[in-house]
């Protein structure tokens, strides 16, 4: 793969052009992870509504019909379901790891094997996340094992 990177010209907007025979699905993983670099979520937390990144979440999780958002230090509470985040974030490093949860692969530590032929995630912020055994094999596929 050859990366040219030219200079725009002032007033000129950023452009990016790929060009290539086949789209795969790494080329996919990094036009996922280029756009997702510009997404910023909305989340709510002591009555004020945040605009956080969306690489700096680690993972939401649904509760009682509420869907938060977990970052290093701080929950916050989006309007997204679960479902609408699972399909906007489908090529990216975001793989649905239970019914009520979305972990975002890159803020994972370590795996180690768990009950029943669950997987349990342990994320650089110290939180434990159990990996359903049904979304085992899509962590595989994420993480190329």
């Amino acid at each position: 793969m050859k990366i040219i990177i030219e200079e725009a010209d002032p007033g000129e907007e950023d452009q990016i052009i790929i060009r290539c025979r086949e789209m795969d699905d790494n080329l996919l993983k990094v036009i996922s992870e280029l756009k997702m670099g510009q997404k910023k979520l909305a989340g709510s937390k002591d009555g004020n509504i945040l605009m956080i990144d969306s690489g700096n979440v680690y993972y939401f999780e649904c509760v009682d019909n509420k869907v938060f958002m977990y970052c290093k230090q701080n929950v916050y509470e989006t309007k997204l379901k679960l479902y609408e985040i699972e399909q906007e974030y489908k090529n990216s490093n975001f793989f649905r790891a239970s019914k009520s949860v979305i972990l975002n692969v890159t803020k994972i530590k370590s795996i180690s094997p768990a009950y029943s032929g669950r997987f349990e995630a342990l994320l650089f912020n110290g939180e434990k996340i159990v990996i359903s055994r049904q979304y085992v094999p899509e962590l595989k596929i994420k993480l190329g094992l």
